[in-house]
């Protein structure tokens, strides 16, 4: 069912994706740096969510997710290893994509890893693509002139309806379960199901009726609302009044691992954007992959991808978090908090 929308809302999808998608454009690290308001620290709650989940006050809690998992046998290698070593928290599995159940089989057999699914309703690469997990004449909205998925995310929010989107999204999740894996946790692949207030809605309510959380952000707090709507998320008053009613735990704030020109400049970006969170619980994302040719020949992010798979067993960053006093957590973690609350 087509949908139109004024090119304003385009552009501004597409100005959030430099943000928080998987997208290819290049930036300098402080530009990539997410500018997170001065005023957020004064204006969190008394009670943030960490606070709430029985973190000690004051305390930044901090969950390092590797995205894109199952892209390709790259992906997965990294997010093994990172995983295993314990020099990151949490990963997401691309359902649809070609090594998706190879890393569910990893998962089943190290229970004790975290792992979700990157909910996924676009396919961005230029020749490394895929479809939906739902058959395609059930869902004609996903799919572009070559029967894949879209490319960006106003395409999507152009074609699928909503009720396309949930289809989607369940048979992504009965797909994992089928592998015999029910995911820790669910978020999305380039934001697309934060793309139109309809999307949020059944992404809202698919989580809730399986009880596996999201990555939904408390948006009660005005500054932290701001900051996203001028990132270009239609966080209307629709979306204020669906996050007030979610019942499963909700992240103070959410940001990306900056790209840089260098390794070195990495590092210090993401010391400079760790400095810039205010106390509370933050998901952080980024795709880490080994280097080879296969990567290279997938995306132009390759190189930013390849520092990902290192920057996190950097002695110098591992000493950081510890005198920045960092607190670690996983989705796992804090749905046990959170179900000790009840």
């Amino acid at each position: 069912m087509k949908k139109s929308y004024p090119i304003i809302l385009f552009m501004s999808f597409c100005m959030a994706l430099l943000l928080f998608s998987c997208g290819e454009k290049k930036k300098n690290a402080d530009e990539a740096i997410n500018n997170i308001p001065a005023e957020l620290e004064t204006t969190l709650e008394a009670k943030n969510w960490a606070e709430k989940l029985g973190w000690p006050a004051g305390k930044k809690v901090i969950m390092l997710h590797a995205d894109d998992i199952g892209m390709c046998p790259e992906a997965n290698i990294a997010a093994k290893e990172q995983l295993t070593k314990g020099e990151i928290q949490s990963a997401a599995v691309m359902i649809p994509c070609p090594n998706a159940e190879e890393f569910i089989n990893w998962a089943k057999e190290n229970p004790a890893m975290d792992i979700g699914l990157h909910l996924t309703l676009t396919s961005e690469w230029k020749k490394h693509r895929w479809g939906p997990i739902t058959p395609d004449a059930e869902v004609p909205g996903l799919l572009d002139p070559e029967d894949m998925l879209w490319r960006s995310v106003p395409e999507v929010v152009q074609h699928a309806s909503a009720e396309e989107v949930e289809k989607e999204i369940r048979a992504q999740i009965e797909q994992s379960i089928a592998w015999g894996y029910k995911p820790d946790h669910i978020d999305t692949h380039m934001g697309t199901l934060f793309g139109d207030p309809s999307y949020v809605k059944v992404y809202m309510k698919v989580a809730q009726e399986y009880g596996i959380p999201a990555n939904i952000i408390d948006i009660s707090v005005p500054s932290v609302l701001a900051e996203f709507r001028a990132k270009g998320y239609p966080m209307d008053d629709s979306v204020v009044k669906m996050t007030e009613e979610y019942t499963l735990p909700k992240l103070d704030f959410f940001s990306s691992a900056p790209k840089a020109d260098s390794y070195e400049e990495k590092v210090e970006a993401f010391k400079t954007l760790i400095k810039s969170l205010p106390p509370g619980l933050t998901e952080i994302i980024f795709h880490p992959s080994v280097e080879t040719d296969n990567l290279r020949g997938i995306t132009g992010s390759w190189q930013q991808r390849v520092w990902e798979s290192q920057i996190f067993g950097d002695p110098d960053l591992i000493n950081f978090f510890k005198e920045e006093g960092i607190i670690f957590t996983n989705w796992k973690e804090i749905m046990t908090r959170f179900n000790s609350m009840k």
